[in-house]
């Protein structure tokens, strides 16, 4: 065995802490943000510049895809605060898909025949200001080490459980050896034959994709699946795809999610762009999800009439692979439901 230099460790720790930089140098107010972009605040008249507990967050690398002097810019859309957040719109809720109701241990979800989604941490690298869990109580579910044994107990005892899908937060904001260390303990339950994890850090923090997450991702049996959510094709940047490139090449399935919204790719053209760039970056779209009816996010809404047709749109553009499907998750329902 050829040992490695030490410059070569800390060449590699030095990438490693990168993206905790990064992450600690985001924006986390609006005037700084809107500085950053050449807008002034009368340009964004709707803007709520004190969004309270759900506060703005964006790291500058996912700022800088965003197109200067664009109060419109789709990516900018989807993670500023406006004062629509604070209208209470009928028939949206805090728990718009009932994670409440389907919690098994603190963290551990089970919705779905098969499978269970385990809330690794509660944090994420971006504030989307459409995100589903922007009211989930993640102070209640007490510390890691204690609901992370409480969650794996839970699948050891349960053998009808096939795949574990971690998620958050986002899970790729735990430090790697606890990410490869929590993958291991799931992977060696025998009836656990697949792993997922749904994150946007390849997106919109993609120094994350450091060589060392690669080498973990790459080691773990069963390989796991990484579902992306990138909603525009901007999004999928020079970064992201060299980072995706790394995780396709130790060998991780690639797949992506969206939710569709207005003024954001709530048209076929925008859509059908953002199905060749995720092709172009080695990702496969998996699903356009209607919006989940959270409180807060009801000025994103697309209708289920204008959804069927800009599938109709997509699917007389693009070769079947390249059409994610349409679905809506409800709470208390045995699966997705497909809406054309």
């Amino acid at each position: 065995m050829v040992a490695r230099s030490s410059a070569h460790c800390q060449i590699e720790a030095a990438a490693s802490d990168a993206w905790r930089r990064e992450l600690g140098q985001a924006f986390t107010r609006v005037e700084p943000l809107l500085a950053f972009l050449g807008l002034r605040r009368d340009q964004v008249p709707t803007l709520d510049p004190e969004p309270g507990p759900f506060r703005l967050l964006v790291p500058r690398g996912f700022a800088a895809l965003m197109r200067a002097g664009g109060p419109a810019d789709p990516l900018l859309r989807q993670v500023l605060p406006l004062a629509a957040e604070r209208v209470l719109t009928a028939g949206f809720r805090c728990d718009p898909v009932g994670d409440g109701p389907a919690a098994q241990a603190p963290g551990l979800l089970r919705k779905y025949a098969g499978r269970a989604l385990l809330l690794a941490q509660g944090a994420c690298a971006v504030h989307c200001r459409y995100c589903f869990r922007r009211h989930f109580p993640y102070g209640d579910l007490g510390t890691y080490d204690s609901r992370i044994g409480l969650a794996l107990a839970q699948i050891q005892a349960d053998t009808t459980l096939h795949e574990i899908i971690l998620s958050g937060g986002d899970p790729l904001l735990l430090a790697d050896g606890a990410l490869g260390d929590l993958l291991a303990r799931l992977a060696a339950i025998p009836h656990v034959r697949r792993l997922r994890l749904h994150s946007r850090l390849p997106l919109v923090l993609p120094s994350r994709i450091t060589a060392r997450l690669c080498a973990l991702l790459g080691t773990v049996t069963p390989r796991p699946v990484l579902v992306i959510h990138a909603n525009h094709a901007r999004e999928l940047g020079a970064a992201a795809q060299a980072g995706l490139a790394a995780l396709g090449a130790v060998g991780v399935t690639l797949l992506n999610q969206s939710v569709l919204l207005r003024g954001v790719n709530d048209d076929a053209a925008t859509l059908a762009a953002l199905s060749e760039r995720l092709f172009d970056c080695g990702v496969l779209p998996y699903y356009l999800h209607q919006l989940d009816p959270v409180q807060g996010a009801a000025h994103f809404a697309v209708s289920d009439r204008e959804a069927r047709g800009l599938m109709a749109a997509l699917r007389a553009r693009l070769p079947g692979y390249l059409v994610p499907r349409l679905v809506r998750e409800t709470a208390g329902a045995p699966c997705k439901e497909p809406l054309g």
